[in-house]
């Protein structure tokens, strides 16, 4: 084990973004504070969640365990939770001698003391009040160094406009996948809105880490759990559902060069390699890799850490079980229940671009889909169709033997229709009546998703 750098880690971590950002090609975002924060660093341009809805991604990225392996599958507001003896990156600092600190949004669990910080605020997760208080901590650090985690609602829906001023719609690219209309335009613009207003806030966040010179000696992370709220993208094992948003920026004084990382970067590997930066010793229980030795040495030294990413649904706001194994040449998708081409969650299906899309959802899906990336990046040409060739087939295979290897070597066990869709409503039903929440308990204020314990 290497000697801890004892230098300080601080996360920012926003909802649903994907990679909605400027340095990420999206020209129409206003993004200047997350750019720039990219320019000074690393920016992690194939970067995948394991799963792509809130709890199962986040409790990947924390934990460096696949959903299946460390018990939180479905959402925490439906009442699930980390197995017992899930440790989690807290944890792991705090046994090695960091102070560990949370303000704002988690979403891993109705009990935050299980969560391993020191020390948390999670009664309300809008950028405002989280960068007030992240500001006010900052000005008077503990001596030890430390782990601060900064969690925002943002950018989830609604976008209330009396939050957030909306772009303009006219100058909105809408993607591939949506249809290009006034309703969707307008949808998307209130999503760009709550991106330029947290993102200003993190341009405070980052300006008052310079001033106390913290810089100097922090790393920071900024990250989201999986794509945004559209149709096609979140809820989906598409590139716009699992392709996330991650920036690494070393220490000032650390004196490492910026870069662009193209190398595959799963959730799970989040954990190892922020271990690794700081010099602690990654857990036998972690399933991630640890790409540090890539992201500190120089550009033309990458090595490849891993060749696939693997990726998993199974409880949403339903039972729609999926898992699919993704290269830097082919995704394929292996879907196991009969269901709709989208089922969409509530959020999105009530939304201006869900309902832009109408019955055009409700066709079949296909038991199985494979996709050229390099020909057909935004995966709408399933290779596995009607006119499949023997290639494809044969790919299709390959991956699909992987696929089932992973699935064994993580224990993963898929429920059948009927136990997958009890269980999904049991839970959600059972959790929602507990705290007398609405079922679209979907929210900044912690209370609202039925969290009492919001400060420790």
């Amino acid at each position: 084990m290497t000697e801890p750098q004892r230098q300080n880690l601080l996360i920012v971590h926003w909802h649903d973004l994907g990679r909605y950002l400027g340095v990420y090609g999206h020209s129409d975002v206003t993004s200047p504070h997350l750019d720039r924060l990219a320019a000074e660093g690393v920016l992690f341009t194939r970067a995948h969640a394991t799963a792509p809805l809130c709890s199962p991604s986040r409790g990947s990225l924390f934990t460096g365990r696949y959903p299946q392996s460390n018990g939180l599958v479905g959402l925490a507001h439906h009442g699930w939770e980390y197995r017992a003896g899930i440790r989690t990156l807290p944890h792991f600092l705090a046994e090695s001698g960091w102070h560990t600190a949370l303000f704002g949004m988690q979403h891993e669990t109705s009990q935050p003391a299980n969560l391993g910080y020191a020390e948390y605020d999670v009664s309300n997760s809008f950028c405002e009040y989280v960068v007030e208080q992240v500001n006010a901590w900052l000005t008077a650090p503990p001596r030890q160094p430390f782990l601060l985690t900064a969690g925002f609602f943002e950018t989830h829906r609604p976008y209330p406009r009396e939050r957030y001023e909306p772009a303009d719609s006219g100058s909105v690219e809408p993607p591939d996948y949506l249809p290009d209309t006034a309703e969707v335009r307008d949808d998307l613009a209130e999503f760009y809105g709550s991106i330029a207003i947290a993102d200003a806030k993190v341009g405070e966040l980052l300006a008052t880490l310079a001033a106390t010179g913290l810089d100097e000696s922090t790393w920071v992370v900024f990250m989201t759990d999986h794509g945004p709220a559209l149709p096609r993208a979140k809820s989906t094992l598409y590139d716009a559902g699992t392709g996330i948003a991650v920036i690494v920026r070393p220490p000032r004084g650390a004196r490492i060069a910026p870069r662009r990382y193209d190398e595959l970067f799963s959730g799970v590997d989040l954990l190892p390699t922020l271990l690794d930066l700081l010099g602690v010793e990654i857990p036998d229980e972690v399933e991630g890799l640890s790409h540090a030795s890539n992201l500190t040495a120089t550009p033309t030294e990458t090595a490849e850490v891993r060749s696939e990413v693997y990726t998993t649904k199974t409880y949403h706001d339903s039972f729609d079980p999926i898992r699919a194994i993704r290269t830097k040449e082919y995704s394929y998708i292996e879907n196991y229940a009969a269901r709709p081409l989208l089922d969409l969650p509530w959020d999105i299906a009530d939304s201006p671009s869900g309902r832009a899309l109408g019955d055009t959802v409700l066709s079949p899906r296909p038991g199985r889909e494979l996709y050229d990336l390099v020909a057909d990046p935004t995966e709408s040409n399933n290779l596995l169709g009607a006119d499949v060739t023997d290639k494809a087939e044969a790919i299709a295979n390959d991956l699909a033997l992987l696929l089932n290897d992973w699935r064994e070597k993580t224990l993963d066990v898929i429920p059948s229709e009927f136990a997958g869709t009890r269980i999904s409503e049991r839970y959600t039903e059972t959790y929602l009546h507990i705290h007398g929440r609405p079922a679209t308990s979907r929210s900044a204020i912690a209370a609202d998703r039925g969290i009492t314990d919001t400060r420790q």
